[in-house]
């Protein structure tokens, strides 16, 4: 997300670092670049002029013009106003007492079924609350279906179907279940509409009337871009939202929507579904996104997307492994889907300080999940004893490991490379050997070996 805006934000600051002093003229023309990146981005016009608008007298202060790193300060200057623009502090869900109503609400398409199954899955496995979802969609075929296998898949219970109810009925159907049943939280999967209109937004608002709701939640498509806004705004004059949920932001590359929401609703963005899976929904940081928008990283969800896959059983055995100098195939084989489960190796990429800079040579070496799978899939065509003991893979076992997985040999000898170079690390570290061996591990000259199909 917002790969293009971070990109044209990056060229412009680079200008600024390298003019050492800045005149007030320098300010002026890269607010001008800033101004244009932001509506290239597909970020509204109104809120684009009110972020240049309050940047300019602070980026063009003395402070800034005499300061000894005066680009960094108006790096820190367009941050902290991306921050504010994006909605200052990260909202959460505000739950009251039990069952606790979250009221579902967007146009047909914007992913607001399988939204709710992300939602519930995520209360129910991080909050530890116990949720129960109904569909309110009595028009859409299968709909009601459709929520059905989804909570089955995510273990979240749904309210049984009986035909002919209303999307009233279906409300307080739901929520007396939830009291006699001991539930935390329902959630209302409403109807939607290709578009915005009198019917769909009168049934929302006596849905959320029959039913009160602590959140009223709007799922949209965040690729949508200033349709996303404008709907944003239909829902919110009539019935007021209390957050915002982009989906497909893994796939927006411009990130206008999120850039304007906060500023033309009031309403905060509580969540971003970041891919098709049921666990990929991440939670709204204002500050993290300015970071990542600005090149800055995002270390912080990266540790947090850790502790939550990481298997802490696997890292204890495989530190005291580490100790002994004893690092074989089925580890390396762990530590690879350790990767895919933090997002691959662009997800974790994306997520680290100044990767913008070099997101073209990245591309070019080829770094995607593709080479995490085939280097599994090498992994797996070794027999026991060779995955156990690397050392006794000759000429003839490297055919028939290639053949076996689909490769060419020459990218099992770079796997074998690899795997290697991470065992003499591991052992150096093992043995107290000073300076840092992992940090020439994969090499200063670019990507593993192994890893871009280099040959």
């Amino acid at each position: 997300m917002f790969d293009s805006l971070q990109s044209r934000l990056g060229g412009v600051f680079d200008k600024l670092r390298g003019r050492g002093a800045l005149s007030e003229a320098d300010v002026d023309a890269a607010l001008v670049e800033v101004r244009a990146a932001l509506l290239e981005a597909d970020v509204e016009l109104g809120v684009v002029d009110d972020f240049v608008r309050k940047v300019r007298p602070k980026a063009e202060g003395e402070a800034v013009i005499r300061s000894v790193t005066p680009a960094q300060q108006v790096v820190k200057i367009v941050h902290d106003q991306l921050v504010e623009t994006l909605g200052s502090q990260s909202a959460s869900l505000v739950l009251g007492s039990p069952p606790a109503p979250i009221l579902m609400v967007g146009l047909q398409g914007s992913g607001k079924t399988t939204t709710s199954a992300k939602l519930g899955l995520q209360l129910q496995t991080k909050e530890k609350k116990r949720v129960l979802m109904a569909s309110l969609d009595v028009n859409r075929p299968a709909a009601m279906e459709q929520l059905k296998v989804l909570g089955d898949q995510a273990g979240v219970a749904t309210l049984p179907v009986i035909a002919g109810q209303t999307p009233i009925t279906i409300a307080r159907r739901a929520m007396a279940a939830a009291r006699v049943g001991g539930y935390d939280v329902v959630i209302l999967d409403t109807a939607g509409r290709q578009h915005v209109d009198e019917q769909l937004m009168a049934e929302v608002a006596s849905v959320k009337e029959a039913t009160n709701p602590h959140e009223t939640l709007l799922v949209a498509d965040s690729l949508t871009g200033q349709d996303a806004v404008n709907i944003a705004k239909s829902f919110h004059a009539r019935v007021p939202l209390s957050g915002i949920i982009l989906t497909r932001a893994d796939g927006d590359a411009r990130g206008g929507a999120a850039l304007s929401m906060r500023a033309v609703t009031g309403a905060p963005i509580k969540f971003l579904g970041m891919g098709e899976k049921l666990e990929a929904l991440e939670a709204f940081h204002p500050e993290r996104v300015a970071n990542r928008i600005l090149d800055m990283g995002d270390v912080v969800s990266l540790v947090e997307k850790a502790a939550e896959t990481i298997d802490q059983e696997k890292a204890e055995k495989l530190a005291a492994k580490m100790k002994k100098g004893s690092f074989d195939m089925d580890d390396l084989a762990d530590q690879l889907r350790q990767m895919k489960k933090l997002g691959g190796m662009q997800g974790m990429l994306a997520m680290l300080p100044g990767v913008g800079k070099i997101k073209n040579q990245l591309d070019a070496a080829g770094l995607d999940d593709k080479i995490l799978t085939r280097q599994e899939a090498i992994i797996s065509s070794m027999t026991k004893q060779e995955r156990t003991d690397p050392d006794i893979i000759n000429g003839s076992r490297r055919k028939r490991i290639a053949s076996g997985s689909g490769v060419e040999v020459s990218d099992v000898n770079k796997l074998l490379k690899m795997h290697r170079q991470m065992s003499d690390a591991l052992k150096k570290l093992g043995r107290g050997g000073r300076g840092n061996p992992l940090a020439g591990l994969f090499g200063m000259g670019g990507p593993p070996p192994g890893v871009g199909g280099r040959r």
